[in-house]
């Protein structure tokens, strides 16, 4: 069964700021999703299970609440919506990994995304579970269990090709910002057989993106031409006026979904706001949303 679903990533707090702060983050998706006119739209949130990276993040990493405990308080304010999450297996025995995903599932998320090691290790690296072991050891413990898919990537027809083979039934996108998604599944779809559903991830570009450049940052691979176009769109949005930056990014959106629709994979939306959900974030989403829903 594809998910079939929209998707709004929320980052658990910091630890310090309380249960509290959790809950009214929860009011204000609900508030905005009002005001923007797609009340009820949102099917799941997914939660990232974040670990420490590379010292040059642009925004500090201070602890966080782990990714179920941030569930049990936000959901049952939600209303109807449902959890996804990443985990990162590199670091976790089959044993401690498989306690986990029972926790997790318990918990009530249906689709959990297995992510590898940090940038500064190598894949294999981690002493743990790799991603691609994690989707054929759980298949009977996590239904929907999901990868993820960065288009401009080098070699990653070849990786994604595996990891569907290994088990993945969908892979949710790196934050997209150009159409090379488009070309990728297609030139995938020439070669496998796989047709895994695919999240589609769309990320607001505020302002405050020219002075902390922590979207620049997520996307980054030096070197990648591909991806410094990609940045440079990035760049231009944090600059523009709020009605040129809606315009850009909505024209992106129908490109890529013209672009895939016709492809035969299942297609969801994931959207991010990096910086923390906002009204111009949510009336950007419902934008999307009035062009093409995975609920029509």
């Amino acid at each position: 069964m594809a998910l079939n679903t929209i998707a709004l990533e929320l980052v658990p707090p910091n630890t310090d700021r309380g249960a509290q702060y959790a809950r009214d983050e929860a009011h204000k998706v609900l508030q905005l999703s009002a005001q923007a006119g797609i009340a009820g739209r949102i099917g799941h949130v997914m939660i990232p299970g974040l670990i420490p990276e590379d010292d040059d993040r642009p925004v500090a990493m201070q602890p966080k609440l782990d990714v179920p405990d941030f569930w049990s308080i936000i959901g049952p304010e939600l209303p109807g919506v449902r959890g996804l999450c990443t985990q990162v297996t590199a670091f976790l025995d089959e044993t401690a990994l498989r306690t986990r995903l029972e926790g997790l599932r318990q918990a009530g998320f249906d689709g959990i995304i297995f992510v590898g090691v940090p940038r500064t290790l190598n894949d294999g690296e981690g002493g743990g579970v790799t991603p691609t072991d994690a989707l054929s050891k759980f298949d009977g413990l996590v239904d929907d269990r999901g990868v993820i898919l960065i288009p401009t990537r080098d070699g990653e027809q070849q990786r994604f090709a595996f990891k569907c083979d290994r088990g993945a039934t969908f892979g949710m996108t790196q934050l997209l910002y150009s159409d090379a998604i488009v070309g990728f599944l297609r030139d995938f779809a020439q070669v496998s057989e796989h047709r895994p559903e695919v999240l589609l991830s769309f990320g607001f570009v505020p302002k405050m993106e020219d002075r902390v450049g922590l979207i620049d940052w997520l996307i980054q691979d030096p070197g990648n031409e591909a991806v410094a176009a990609e940045q440079d769109f990035v760049r231009m949005l944090a600059a523009g006026e709020p009605g040129v930056k809606r315009r850009k990014l909505l024209d992106l959106y129908k490109r890529v979904i013209d672009g895939v629709g016709e492809l035969g994979y299942p297609l969801s939306l994931h959207f991010e706001a990096p910086y923390g959900v906002s009204q111009p974030a949510f009336d950007t989403f419902a934008e999307m949303l009035a062009y093409w829903s995975p609920e029509a």
